[in-house]
């Protein structure tokens, strides 16, 4: 069973995709992954201390990412922009999310964003949570939530 902690960590990463990216979204039942996944396309992992540690990984293939920086910024992005845009949503989402948190009397801090391009495999964690946001002309983030250790 989700705890409280752990509920409201889902609930504000729902919040600050929906305030961060204006665009309609339409949002899946959180799920749980197991160890390893797959990634295999542009993520942002950031780490994640205080009431819950562990990581955020946020994840869209390249397309995704290019549409998505073009709807926010009204101009194409190159292949150059396209981690460093990755990078920088990361960055507002988690920035987001930390401060919707501290709203609700719950610890976050983050650490920079490391931008994975390419195919790999996530080890280490012990239990992780799945949402997945269907961007309405867009396409499809995924955010992962990798929680290292249960809070109280």
């Amino acid at each position: 069973m989700l705890t409280t902690k752990i509920t409201a960590v889902l609930n504000s990463t729902i919040h600050a995709i929906n305030t961060v990216i204006p665009v309609e979204t339409e949002i899946s039942e959180p799920s749980i992954i197991v160890e390893p996944f797959e990634h295999a396309s542009i993520g942002v992992l950031i780490g994640v201390t205080g009431d819950v540690l562990g990581r955020l990984f946020i994840e869209m293939d390249r397309a995704t990412v290019g549409r998505l920086g073009e709807f926010m910024f009204h101009m194409p992005l190159s292949d150059e922009l396209l981690e460093s845009f990755a990078a920088e949503l990361g960055n507002m989402v988690a920035g987001n999310l930390s401060t919707h948190l501290s709203n609700k009397k719950i610890e976050m801090e983050i650490t920079p964003p490391t931008v994975i391009s390419g195919e790999s495999l996530m080890y280490g964690f012990n239990k992780a949570f799945n949402l997945t946001f269907q961007l309405k002309d867009i396409g499809k983030l995924t955010i992962i939530l990798m929680i290292e250790n249960e809070p109280s």
